[in-house]
């Protein structure tokens, strides 16, 4: 009979965590990360393929760089027309007051011509004058103290050189000195003579004494009298040997103390040099006075006021009776300005010029110059171009000079100027014949702080590019010729140029067959 087998031993149970061995994280991301970046993928891929449906370019119109034989214009040709006023060049010279103070009265009028140095007005010095005399006193005072001071100086110098005093001094000392010494060598024999006379006191006395019952009592008495008084002396001269011993020395120092003084003579050095800087300290007191006077002399002076240069009166800004600043720090403007003055042979005229023509204005470029003051043409030459442009006019002020002004043109008259072509060599090719040249539409042509430009359609990125060019002297009304910059290649943007950027994206809609002339052969 067979065995039967329980299947059911073999089986293995397994738990959960061996169900699945793939990580969390990356069932999470094979399931949805990699779909969601295959779309997002795509989704950037139709983006930039629809760009233009979503981000629409501007659309502009171009014109194309002209490609002709130019001619240059010739040298004096007219350019171009401005209108303007005449000033001074540089500028007006103002005449001010040096001085605070009051104008008492005019010397000069408006339009009047004036030297240089010439008195153009006075203001009230009665307070200068005296300030003048004040200081006049003062200078006297210090140089009187100085005098008095080298005086002083003088005895010094002769006490240091011829010390008198000290001399006596030291010879005194020593002359005391010697008389020590004299009073020490006779000492011996005054004390011999003194014991003498005791001795001879003593024997009187001693005599009167055996015959005192027959003499009178005032005799003994005179005899002890004079006994007692030649004891004294003995003992006084015995007693005088080590007192005199030492005076001698102390003479002896004094001796050498006033030699040395003599010898140093410090003293006398020190109040030397103290005298000398008494003379220095008085020196410059004598030089503060000085120039005190000379301060009130040029305040005097500055009452007048001169006129600083040779000219011609533009404008008097003071009158009598008004007071002037001077140079306070606090002084306002004008404040202290008299009148203001120009050179009637440097006169320059102020024209406004537009921007389109500003590219043509050249330094040192001629110009013809006229004016209702005067019935014949002016000459003159552009000097510099200012940075002052008008906004609402849209121009640019550019200073032009005037050559050999006539005396009949004043400054504020208006005058209109025309810009004329300048001199420079020509630009022939070989043979003789006008090259080609790059031309470009002068309507085109930018000015601003980044210089002349002009806005090109850069086809190959789809966006409006800012190139900055040089200009030449050929071209026509319509047309002017680009140097360097272009290539006969570019496509200027010539219509929807409003509110363009160096970038900006566009979308070329056709030729503006409006905007300049072709001369020659277009390329």
């Amino acid at each position: 009979m067979a065995t039967q087998v329980d299947l059911r031993q073999l089986a293995v149970e397994r738990t959960p965590a061996s169900i699945s061995s793939l990580p969390r994280s990356r069932a999470w991301w094979s399931r949805w990360g990699l779909p969601a970046a295959i779309v997002c993928a795509f989704a950037a891929i139709v983006g930039w393929t629809a760009r233009d449906f979503l981000l629409p370019a501007k659309p502009v119109t171009v014109v194309p760089v002209f490609l002709a034989k130019a001619e240059l214009q010739q040298a004096g040709t007219p350019l171009f027309q401005a209108a303007g006023w005449i000033e001074p060049r540089p500028t007006a010279v103002m005449a001010t007051a040096l001085v605070e103070g009051v104008v008492s009265e005019l010397l000069v009028v408006e339009g009047q011509d004036v030297t240089a140095d010439q008195p153009m007005a006075r203001l009230v010095d009665a307070d200068a004058k005296l300030a003048v005399r004040d200081a006049e006193a003062t200078l006297k005072l210090r140089e009187a103290e100085r005098d008095a001071t080298k005086a002083a100086v003088a005895a010094t110098e002769r006490h240091l050189q011829q010390p008198a005093h000290l001399e006596a001094a030291l010879a005194e000392s020593d002359a005391a000195l010697a008389q020590v010494d004299t009073e020490i060598a006779n000492l011996p024999f005054t004390l011999r003579v003194a014991e003498s006379r005791e001795q001879l006191a003593r024997q009187d006395l001693e005599g009167k004494k055996s015959v005192a019952n027959n003499i009178a009592g005032r005799l003994l008495q005179k005899s002890q009298s004079e006994f007692d008084a030649a004891v004294a002396a003995v003992e006084e001269l015995r007693q005088r040997g080590p007192k005199l011993d030492a005076q001698r020395e102390a003479c002896r120092r004094k001796s050498a103390a006033l030699r040395s003084r003599l010898e140093l003579k410090t003293d006398e050095r020190r109040a030397l040099d103290e005298a000398t800087a008494n003379l220095a300290a008085a020196q410059a007191k004598v030089t503060q006075a000085q120039v005190a006077v000379e301060s009130a002399h040029l305040r005097l002076e500055r009452m007048t006021i001169r006129a600083p240069v040779a000219g011609r009166i533009l404008a008097l800004v003071t009158q009598p009776g008004r007071r002037l600043m001077g140079l306070e720090a606090a002084a306002q403007h004008d404040s202290s300005t008299v009148a203001t003055l120009y050179d009637p042979r440097k006169l320059q005229v102020r024209a406004d010029v537009r921007l389109e023509d500003v590219p043509q204005v050249q330094i040192g470029q001629p110009v013809q110059i006229v004016t209702a003051a005067h019935n014949q043409t002016l000459t003159g030459r552009v000097l510099a171009a200012t940075s002052l442009a008008d906004n609402q006019k849209n121009t640019l002020s550019v200073k032009v000079a005037i050559d050999d002004p006539p005396p009949a043109i004043r400054p504020e008259m208006l005058a209109k100027v025309t810009f004329l072509t300048p001199e420079t060599p020509g630009n022939k090719s070989e043979g003789g014949e006008e090259p080609m040249r790059l031309l470009v539409a002068r309507q085109l042509v930018e000015t601003g702080e980044a210089g002349t430009s002009v806005w090109v359609a850069d086809s190959a990125r789809g966006v409006a590019r800012r190139q900055v060019v040089q200009l030449g002297r050929a071209g026509t009304e319509q047309l002017v010729e680009v140097t360097t910059g272009l290539t006969a290649m570019d496509k200027l943007i010539a219509g929807g140029r409003e509110g363009l950027k160096d970038g900006t994206r566009i979308r070329v809609s056709g030729e503006d067959p409006s905007i300049g002339t072709s001369t020659g052969t277009r390329k």
